[in-house]
């Protein structure tokens, strides 16, 4: 009965009141096999939380399964400094990186087994990919649909080009139907989203919404206690209508949320959504009915432009906002990731004029920018595509400038509310890869570069270089982060005006008060700092004691001062 009662008025909103009792009784027996969960977690987040974001062969040594090096590197650098590894698409797939799913349920053998991945989870938690949205053309599943196999005919959606398709929100320049030929000679368009070997699933089937729920609970079952579903916003298409955020796709998180909660209630579910930052926040719902955590998507471009800019205005503008609907959510804060830095949450704060700085100084740095299309026919800017260190950066900067620029950067990141999710990439100090674009014709391969285990070992632990730089001053920052109570991802915060050149963040909770200040510009800035309670007054990152009065904050550094330091 609680399952009935929890999820049917949810079915009834997907699939309205004739067709949710067959939902219903669809699913049920998928949610029922799932031995459930005892709910162990006193609160969803601590101020310990923090992910690193990688794919399983980023790091490779000659002879082993990557995601066994993945385990060894992370148990021996990084268990005090991470809790949780968000590890995108394991899976076999056709393009895009892992995104292209061929087979949900099986390890790509050329990154390692389950085992290796339970490896992993035992020193900490895992956070893995839902690739909801579409599956790869090239497979089984793709075929038996091709083939018009039951169970599996209704696998995409078919329609054909036309008028009603014009207002449908496009996050590529790529057409969105591809044409295909089934088994029987009838040729079809079917939805294409993203490229045309990703092809979208189609939740009017209720075949598609009982195998993917079995997708869902399978990734519970080995390990996952935080999905992200990727590339949520388009779920459900509805011809003649923008085809993102609609009601039904909302109704399917708060679905699968439910299911969650029943089964496996300590898993959280983390949407991915490159939109405008009231668009991305809509997934938290009520708070307590669809994401507990949602991307950040506003703070990777908008960071970017107050270190162009050497101005922190919008920036304080845009933080002072990040209000929570509840307790139960929290943000993801990442600057960094495996796809680029969206340029779509920038609408309604930043001026289009100014945007325009950001795709031209990406150029300028060897980055490359990729574009959607409007309904009008016409192409604007979808991401900027270059390494976090290389878009912070002009190119005359040496590799101590640099470092510092970024680990400034990260201190913003690591003193706003919420988790923060650092990319590998960013933590090894990464530089545009270039070459890998050349080669494979993906503006996103310039962050995706997979690295010999020993050279990156060799450049971490020799002094002066840049990923030595940052990888250090990285760790020791998440490693002391963790262990401040005013860090909480829910602890109140206030946004303070103090200089244009420097965002200033006071945190706080019963037992301790942190003031977070960072200078982003190239100048040293003077401030007579509010400082938290009575001192004396010890910056957390340095150890060093600050006394009251005046402070001078030389360009790109950051203090986070309190009285109580844990």
């Amino acid at each position: 009965m609680e399952t009935d009662a929890v999820l049917k008025p949810l079915l009834e909103i997907i699939y309205g009141p004739a067709r949710a009792p067959e939902a219903l009784r669809r699913i049920k027996p998928v949610i029922e096999a799932f031995p459930r969960q005892e709910r162990n977690k006193r609160e969803f987040f601590s101020a310990a939380d923090t992910i690193l974001i990688t794919y399983g062969n980023t790091l490779k040594h000659d002879g082993r399964p990557p995601l066994a090096v993945l385990g060894e590197f992370g148990r021996e650098f990084l268990r005090g400094s991470f809790s949780a590894v968000h590890l995108l698409p394991f899976f076999p797939y056709s393009s895009d990186d892992g995104f292209s799913v061929t087979d949900y349920y099986t390890v790509n053998p050329e990154l390692g087994t389950w085992d290796d991945v339970a490896g992993l989870r035992r020193d900490f938690e895992l956070m893995v990919d839902c690739v909801l949205n579409h599956i790869s053309s090239r497979s089984d599943w793709f075929m038996r649909y091709l083939a018009g196999e039951e169970g599996f005919s209704d696998l995409a959606i078919e329609t054909t080009p036309g008028e009603h398709l014009k207002n449908v929100t496009r996050p590529r320049t790529t057409p969105l139907l591809t044409e295909f030929t089934k088994k029987d000679g009838t040729r079809v368009y079917v939805w294409t989203t993203f490229s045309a070997d990703q092809v979208d699933l189609n939740y009017r089937s209720l075949d598609v919404l009982e195998k993917m729920i079995d997708v869902l609970l399978f990734y519970v079952k080995h390990g996952a206690s935080l999905i992200r579903l990727d590339a949520i916003a388009y779920l459900w298409k509805e011809p003649g209508t923008s085809c993102i955020h609609l009601p039904q796709t909302h109704a399917m998180v708060k679905l699968f949320r439910a299911i969650l909660d029943i089964v496996a209630p300590d898993t959280r579910i983390v949407t991915e959504t490159n939109v405008p930052h009231a668009e991305n926040i809509s997934y938290f719902g009520n708070g307590s009915d669809e994401a507990q955590m949602v991307y950040n998507f506003t703070l990777p471009p908008l960071l970017l432009y107050s270190f162009l800019r050497e101005d922190t205005t919008a920036f304080s503008e845009w933080a002072a906002t990040l209000r929570l609907p509840s307790d139960k959510t929290a943000f993801l804060n990442f600057t960094a990731s495996h796809d680029g830095i969206g340029v779509r949450p920038l609408e309604g704060i930043l001026p289009e004029s100014e945007a325009e700085l950001l795709i031209r100084h990406t150029i300028d740095n060897g980055g490359q920018v990729s574009y959607k299309s409007n309904p009008d026919g016409s192409k604007t800017a979808y991401e900027l595509n270059i390494t976090y260190m290389d878009a912070l950066s002009p190119a005359s900067d040496d590799a101590r400038t640099r470092a510092s620029r970024f680990l400034a950067s990260c201190a913003i990141q690591f003193a706003l509310p919420g988790v923060p999710a650092v990319y590998i990439h960013s933590l090894l100090g990464s530089r545009n890869w270039t070459e890998g674009v050349r080669m494979t014709g993906m503006a996103r391969t310039i962050n995706r570069q997979t690295l010999q285990y020993d050279d990156v070992m060799a450049e971490i632990k020799t002094p002066g270089t840049l990923r030595n730089m940052v990888f250090h001053g990285c760790i020791g920052m998440l490693e002391t982060r963790r262990r401040q109570p005013a860090f909480h991802p829910n602890a109140p915060f206030e946004v303070l005006m103090l200089d244009p050149g420097v965002f200033a963040i006071r945190r706080w909770c019963d037992s301790q008060n942190i003031l977070a200040v960072t200078n982003v510009s190239g100048k040293p800035v003077s401030l007579d700092l509010p400082l938290p309670g009575t001192g004396p007054f010890t910056d957390l990152v340095s150890g060093r004691v600050v006394s009251p009065g005046v402070v001078t904050l030389a360009p790109f550094r950051f203090l986070w001062l309190t009285d109580n330091p844990c």
